[in-house]
């Protein structure tokens, strides 16, 4: 066991998946942030368990040639990016290698190389901010939370941001000390504005400013509104009404202030509305370099029917239902519902439907009613495709299943359940989405094995040559039992007899919803708190994801 507080010579060998170094000292696992591979360094241990710590680099030994200065003031404090430390170049190989991995150890595939559609830039590309507000010694600020916690990091300049997004940042915090306006308080629930959400279409440069609001209203809103008019682009202002505890941004209730409470933008040479709960992605030029590859893969011809289930507000239903007989898009969120149908009008398009549904829910009903799509396409959110979506979509057997996702883990996980129903990955591409950031996108191209031909075999039982022996059959029946089901008490056990540290029901609870695995043996207290938890730290995750590993839950 290595000692907390001494200081050891190691060399980085590997990265987690939150882009944190790996190296291993004395037969231990050392995480160690803002290392690069390659490089030998001196690490402080800071946290220190049977096989697993937690370090800090004193001094670095050899340098990486992929280390570069950060551009970033507070890139080591703040938790929305994690690489300005090294080249690019480094930045999108880990991400690629990440993705390989995933796909090869949890969805059972063999692939060598795996592509990378990198950005041109990494500087303003990111069209969507959520700042969350805090207040310090009676000043207001907004910032991001550094990583692992909910603590306001300040940043006058995000360099992942445009400049105007900021701006309207700025004005906002500028009004709220000017008038008092009282900031929200996670731990009391009191206070009135929890996040400042600024939209901005790459296209048209219009901006829609959405502020979330514990009560119905702000004061001198109309001061705002003229100070925002300043900032080039503003199009549109919306309150979001969220007065429930817990870490969701957005709320379910909407008041426009001013403006049509929706901005426009282009995509794939296609005009799109997005209202604040739109799903859009947040990088335009790389968004249409992944649908492209997207519609590509899928092969669609003019008498083809494409189902696109977590469709949002239509985007890449819509640039396929140029080239498709018929495309149907389900998405489960009412306004975007509206947004897509109303998008669909805007582009003179046709031969698209639009349906508000669970995904899951709705692809099993079309299967019952008889509608086998010959393209399917899914882009669903971190945690995965539901078992009934999958169970839905290999019934309905298409010719081909293009799969977007944000997450290699749920991704993989889910082609290894694909695969299972007779599915086959053809190929695979990664596109970074998220410079500066340890997210990528991937997107992979599935068919549905068929028989070519059919042949009749006979099989005869009992002893002797060309029979099947039937205590061979007794054996692999009886050797055949079903898995043993997980609970977290097994999972909390393996990790304090191999990590020596004990974890919380709830971090497993996180890790778990993250990656997309039933919740069901959690007690209630873990999915619905009184108040906001810690989250766990980044050892603990990877404990956690080597425990679900160990026990084949992933």
């Amino acid at each position: 066991m290595l000692l907390k507080n001494q200081v050891y010579e190691a060399e980085i060998t590997d990265y987690t998946t939150e882009g944190q170094g790996i190296a291993h000292i004395e037969g231990c696992a050392v995480f160690i942030p803002n290392a690069i591979a390659g490089e030998k360094v001196l690490v402080r241990i800071e946290k220190a368990r049977k096989t697993w710590a937690a370090g800090k680099i004193t001094q670095i030994l050899e340098k990486s040639p992929h280390r570069v200065n950060r551009e970033c003031p507070v890139a080591k404090k703040c938790g929305g990016c994690d690489f300005w430390h090294m080249d690019y170049e480094e930045e999108c190989r880990l991400k690629a290698q990440r993705v390989k991995d995933c796909l090869n150890r949890i969805g059972g595939e063999s692939i060598d190389e795996m592509p990378i559609l990198a950005a041109p830039t990494c500087l303003g590309y990111r069209n969507k901010a959520q700042y969350p507000v805090a207040s310090e010694k009676g000043r207001a600020y907004a910032g991001f939370f550094q990583a692992g916690t909910h603590q306001v990091v300040e940043n006058d300049r995000c360099r992942i941001l445009p400049e105007e997004t900021d701006r309207v940042k700025d004005i906002v915090m500028s009004y709220v000390n000017k008038y008092q306006v009282p900031v929200y308080d996670e731990l009391t629930g009191r206070g009135l504005l929890r996040h400042i959400y600024v939209r901005r279409g790459a296209v048209s440069g219009q901006i829609l400013v959405c502020l979330v609001v514990n009560g119905d209203g702000l004061p001198k809103i109309s001061t705002l509104i003229d100070s925002l008019k300043a900032v080039p682009g503003f199009a549109t202002l919306v309150l979001s009404v969220n007065t429930k505890k817990g870490n969701a941004v957005l709320g379910d209730k909407f008041l426009t202030l001013y403006g049509p409470g929706y901005i426009e933008d282009t995509l794939c040479g296609l005009s799109f509305r997005l209202s604040p709960r739109s799903f859009y992605q947040v990088n335009h030029h790389q968004a249409q370099r992944l649908y492209e590859s997207a519609i590509s893969l899928a092969e669609i011809g003019k008498e083809d029917l494409v189902l696109d289930l977590y469709c949002g507000v239509g985007t890449i239903t819509l640039a396929m239902a140029t080239a498709a007989g018929k495309v149907l898009g389900v998405e489960v969120i009412p306004q975007a519902v509206e947004d897509a149908k109303d998008n669909a009008a805007r582009n003179h398009i046709e031969n698209a439907e639009f349906f508000c549904a669970d995904a899951g829910t709705a692809a099993l009903k079309l299967e019952a009613e008889g509608i086998h799509p010959d393209i399917i396409t899914v882009d669903p959110p971190r945690k995965g495709l539901s078992l009934d979506a999958i169970e839905a979509i290999a019934k309905m057997s298409p010719k081909r299943l293009v799969y977007i996702s944000c997450d290699p883990a749920t991704l993989a996980r889910d082609v290894a359940l694909l695969k299972e129903r007779g599915f086959e990955v053809k190929k695979a591409l990664c596109a970074d989405l998220f410079p500066r950031c340890s997210h990528v996108e991937t997107v992979v191209l599935l068919s549905h094995k068929k028989a070519d031909s059919y042949i009749h075999i006979d099989v005869e039982f009992g002893e002797g040559e060309g029979k099947i022996p039937v205590d061979s059959i007794a054996k692999r029946a009886e050797a055949y039992k079903p898995k043993e089901k997980v609970t977290y008490k097994m999972i909390k056990e393996y990790i304090e007899a191999k990590y020596g540290f004990k974890v919380h029901t709830a971090y497993i609870a996180e890790v778990k919803r993250n990656l997309g695995l039933p919740m069901y043996d959690a007690p209630n207290a873990v999915e619905e708190l009184k108040q906001p938890r810690k989250h766990p730290t980044p050892e603990k995750v990877e404990a956690i994801k080597d425990a679900l590993r160990y026990f084949a839950v992933i």
